[in-house]
């Protein structure tokens, strides 16, 4: 696979192997293994569809986010890294807001495969959680990953960002919108480029499309007081503190990823 362009392609032949044979890492290297030559065509075809392009998470079906095994394919955008610091930081927050009430309310937007909303829901089992999302792919992995997760206390909902919602408000509003802006789709990277939904990367000529609608919305459904922990893209923040103070949010706050970007913002209506 590395001559077709993979990035650490001995790691994830292991994978593409372990996951295959079900079996674990060091079993592979016991030398007790027999593979049939069905077995054989079957990794053969797996290793094709990697070396083309296909993303590792889709041909095995799965991830590890924030310790939780959660389901993908094609249809559903893979979670990455950088929204396990949104989780952290909305889990530390929140840990107070449950001291006072148990039984506070999550809205997650955009939810996908629902990684925010379940590992959330995981560490909170009293809260009532709420994702939605406009495609049904979505919202069927993400029903899904809170089902094997064991987390009872979510309800996801086919939608398009407030719709379904009337007048309910909410504890906390978390997001991991589309924030990639239209020209920009082409130069990503093609296992993103070519597989994952551009529906939920493509925010619009200028990445900001999706936040003007969740702040547009957000009086309405955001309790006094109440949290919101938004992913946001390079140089957005500027951009993004102006529409949460035009929305009325009095406090907001940044943090940066691993690359010294600013990639969630941490805000106090």
């Amino acid at each position: 696979m590395s001559s077709n362009g993979v990035k650490d392609a001995a790691k994830e032949s292991e994978i593409l192997i372990t996951e295959a044979l079900k079996i674990d890492k060091s079993a592979l290297y016991s030398g007790d293994i027999e593979v049939s030559s069905r077995t054989s065509m079957q990794l053969d075809s797996l290793a094709i569809r990697r070396s083309r392009g296909e993303p590792l998470q889709y041909i095995i079906g799965h991830l590890e986010f924030y310790g939780l095994k959660i389901n993908v394919g094609r249809g559903v955008l893979i979670p990455r890294p950088e929204t396990e610091m949104l989780v952290d930081e909305a889990i530390k927050h929140l840990e107070h807001l449950n001291t006072q009430n148990s039984r506070f309310s999550l809205l997650d937007l955009c939810t996908g495969s629902g990684c925010i909303a379940v590992a959330i829901a995981k560490h909170f089992p009293r809260a009532i959680v709420c994702g939605i999302d406009k495609s049904e792919v979505a919202v069927h992995y993400a029903s899904q990953n809170a089902s094997e997760n064991t987390s009872r206390n979510i309800n996801f909902v086919i939608g398009d960002l407030y719709e379904p919602l009337g007048d309910i408000r909410f504890d906390c509003i978390v997001s991991n919108p589309p924030y990639v802006k239209s020209r920009d789709i082409e130069k990503l990277q093609r296992e993103i480029r070519d597989y994952e939904p551009i529906e939920a990367l493509d925010g619009g000529d200028d990445g900001l499309e999706f936040y003007r609608k969740i702040f547009k919305g957000m009086p309405h459904h955001l309790k006094k007081g109440g949290l919101v922990f938004l992913e946001i893209g390079f140089g957005q923040s500027p951009h993004i503190e102006t529409l949460a103070r035009t929305a009325g949010i009095k406090t907001v706050g940044f943090l940066n990823d691993f690359a010294g970007i600013r990639r969630v913002m941490v805000a106090k209506n």
